[in-house]
């Protein structure tokens, strides 16, 4: 078996492929990863509502390379989305990764209270990102830091939040007996 494994990534955001890559890399330091991005289309809203449709966006992203892109080792579907609890809105991610063979996994990201004046511009219908850069005057935060590193001033990142929720995925690869019986 090659040690060098192709990851295909459904999104050419920046933040997506690297922190795919990253969190195989770091789960398998054994190996070598290459990480490909591909405009996928989510099936979902634009800005996902629940934990329900932002994890159906990731299993759509993830499926639908295995489509357009069949040559890859694994195929990985990451979809932010946001919640409200409480009158709070919260922001999270779902990754789907499902290898060549077929087997899929899950794992979802720590959920991170946005500001009252995010969610007002949610709830009227922009975007996280787009709500974010307003708020925090910034321009295309979701390819950079995001919410989570505006709100914690860099100390956790979007990718490092979505590196996270790779790792937490990828133990299903890790210790496959436990999870492939």
């Amino acid at each position: 078996m090659s040690n060098n494994k192709l990851i295909a990534v459904g999104s050419k955001n920046p933040v997506k492929i690297d922190s795919a890559k990253s969190g195989f890399q770091r789960m398998f330091p054994e190996m070598q990863f290459t990480a490909q991005g591909h405009d996928v289309d989510s099936g979902v809203s634009d800005q996902p509502m629940g934990g329900i449709e932002t994890l159906q966006g990731a299993t759509n992203r993830a499926r639908a390379l295995i489509e357009i892109f069949p040559a890859a080792d694994f195929f990985v579907g990451i979809e932010g989305g946001v919640e409200t609890i409480d009158e709070t809105l919260f922001a999270s991610a779902w990754i789907v990764i499902i290898d060549a063979q077929g087997f899929s996994t899950k794992g979802r990201s720590g959920a991170f209270p946005l500001p009252p004046s995010v969610k007002r511009l949610v709830d009227s219908g922009v975007e996280l990102g787009h709500a974010n850069d307003q708020i925090f005057q910034q321009h295309n935060s979701k390819q950079q830091g995001g919410a989570v590193g505006s709100l914690t001033g860099g100390v956790i990142t979007r990718e490092l939040l979505y590196e996270h929720a790779m790792a937490l995925a990828l133990a299903a690869f890790k210790h496959p007996g436990l999870f492939q019986a």
